[in-house]
């Protein structure tokens, strides 16, 4: 059994996540450059011993990620940024403490939908005890991220009935 599919149903942000990559030519995981994809979203990318964020002034956008962090964490923090300029307004440290919260949130699903994307991961078996790792390898991105992303997959899979 491949992944619990098809009797799983993704999410309208997967969706989203995934018309994008593929209308842009991101097929494979290592079509997953966090390079390509700023250039592809006109956004500036810039690797800094910084906190990350992201930051627009008129039509510049820039997504500043920390240097001094792994690659895998690295690519993390990029996703994180991406939503936040792809999807949302206003400057955070300004805004109700609930909208943050929901900007965060949202952050978050959209950074397990952009590192592990739908078109890439239905192929990967949920069977295989070592599929953590083998995300973990194959995207470049944290163990806990891909740990989190099953999870979400698995809670979304409708299981089968049998008579």
């Amino acid at each position: 059994m491949v992944l619990g599919f098809p009797s799983y149903t993704t999410t309208t942000l997967e969706d989203v996540v995934t018309k994008w990559y593929l209308d842009n030519k991101f097929i494979h995981p290592e079509d997953l450059c966090i390079n390509r994809i700023g250039l592809k979203s006109r956004i500036s990318l810039h690797r800094k011993p910084t906190q990350a964020s992201y930051m627009k002034v008129g039509r510049y956008q820039e997504i500043i990620i920390d240097s001094r962090l792994p690659i895998k964490y690295q690519r993390e923090q990029f996703f994180h940024e991406l939503c936040h300029a792809l999807r949302h307004f206003g400057c955070q440290s300004k805004m109700p403490r609930a909208f943050y919260e929901l900007q965060e949130r949202d952050a978050k699903h959209f950074t397990l939908y952009a590192s592990l994307p739908f078109h890439m991961i239905k192929g990967y078996s949920l069977h295989n005890p070592d599929i953590i790792e083998q995300w973990s390898r194959d995207f470049n991105i944290p163990r806990y991220l891909c740990a989190e992303r099953l999870e979400k997959i698995k809670g979304r899979v409708v299981p089968k009935i049998t008579t």
